[in-house]
């Protein structure tokens, strides 16, 4: 049996509306490939939150796990 790597990711809670579910906003920098600057990119998540605990501006990490929903496939740790 393999092993899998899950990713786990840093970001902040941008929405906490729905029932047990938070969208947490992932900032990353990159560096242009042709002239080298470095920008961010932002990409937001849908994670499960079990519990309802984090509100908006909380820093969390969230990691990889099967499909829960049609768009979560993260859980807060």
């Amino acid at each position: 049996m393999k092993k899998e790597i899950k990713k786990i990711l840093k970001g902040v809670v941008v929405s906490d509306k729905m029932d047990k579910t938070i969208v947490v906003s992932v900032s990353r920098f990159v560096k242009h490939p042709l002239y080298g600057k470095f920008y961010k990119i932002s990409k937001k998540y849908k994670a499960h939150d079990e519990g309802n605990k984090y509100k908006v501006g909380d820093k969390v990490e969230i990691v990889e796990t099967r499909p829960i929903s049609k768009d979560k496939r993260f859980k807060v740790i």
